[in-house]
């Protein structure tokens, strides 16, 4: 078995049908689909029942609800796969995922294949990047917010890459993919991108998430220890995911994070962060509500391609 593909489910009942056929459709033969049913409490688990009744490809675990990372996890651990790629239930992985990312890591040797995506509204996502790229630059990338690429999904990665990468506990409910891939680029992989669209992210699907502060500082105790062995390299970068990470925060009105945690950014800001960002943190928190709030509406018209 050539490659595995992991499909974490939680309440993904109007997805995961569609997520499958497509994935059954590659035009690649040796693969297997490893789906998780996390604890879902809608039809999601009987859906992939049914469909794996047909399909010998098909392999479906069902677990009490441990969150995606550990579903992942399980699913890695029943995987037969010299490669794994993970696609999520409410995604599509387009026709030629499997080939062409096979074909690249047989021919570069490479420790992972990133390749580029599109969203539901047809905008092609494209990282700039074209063949091996060095991992630190990739870090600092997902440190800063700059998603351009593929996080987690959409990515054919050599198996034991994975080793020791998917211990992100229970709490983290948010951001798993990116810490998941920064462990995997502090290990120093050959990482190569190539320029072929493969997957399909769709954008804008609730996901009921009520991330708190405690979670927050989790998240970054985790990622400063992941980070220690270069901390020079990345402590500025660091300290830019916190100011994302509070920007979250005062769009949703939760402005009590400012005293209880984040006033202490401002004693971390120096010449190394942007002005845009040095502000953000430096005004009251209502006023850069707004500030947060006309950036993102931007971004997010322009991801659709109205701009």
């Amino acid at each position: 078995m050539e490659i595995s593909v992991i499909i974490p489910v939680y309440n993904k009942e109007s997805y995961i049908k569609g997520c499958i056929r497509n994935i059954l459709s590659q035009d690649f033969d040796s693969f297997e689909i490893i789906l998780v049913d996390d604890g879902s409490n809608d039809c999601s688990g009987i859906i992939c029942d049914e469909i794996a009744a047909k399909e010998n490809k098909l392999h479906v675990f069902h677990t009490p609800n441990g969150g995606v990372t550990a579903a992942r996890k399980y699913g890695l651990e029943h995987s037969n796969g010299n490669f794994i790629m993970f696609v999520d239930a409410d995604d599509i992985l387009l026709p030629n995922g499997l080939k062409v990312t096979y074909e690249a890591i047989k021919r570069t040797n490479a420790d992972e294949i990133i390749g580029t995506y599109k969203t539901q509204y047809g905008t092609n996502i494209t990282s700039g990047y074209d063949g091996y790229e060095e991992n630190e630059l990739l870090i600092k990338d997902l440190l800063g917010s700059k998603l351009h690429f593929c996080l987690l999904w959409g990515i054919l990665y050599k198996r034991e890459l994975l080793s020791g990468c998917m211990d992100t506990p229970r709490e983290i409910i948010e951001g798993e993919d990116i810490m998941m891939q920064i462990k995997c680029l502090m290990k120093s992989p050959k990482v190569y991108f190539i320029q072929d669209c493969i997957y399909q992210y769709n954008i804008g699907i609730p996901n009921k998430r009520n991330v708190g502060l405690g979670m927050a500082i989790t998240y970054d105790k985790i990622l400063k220890e992941s980070l220690s062995t270069k901390w020079d390299t990345f402590h500025s970068y660091y300290v830019l995911h916190k100011i994302k990470v509070y920007e979250d925060f005062i769009e949703r009105k939760q402005f009590y994070v400012f005293d209880k945690y984040y006033k202490s950014l401002r004693n971390e800001i120096d010449n190394s962060i942007s002005i845009p960002n040095r502000i953000i943190v430096m005004l009251n928190p209502r006023i850069s509500r707004y500030i947060i709030i006309a950036y993102r509406w931007f971004n997010k018209i322009r991801r659709k391609g109205i701009l």
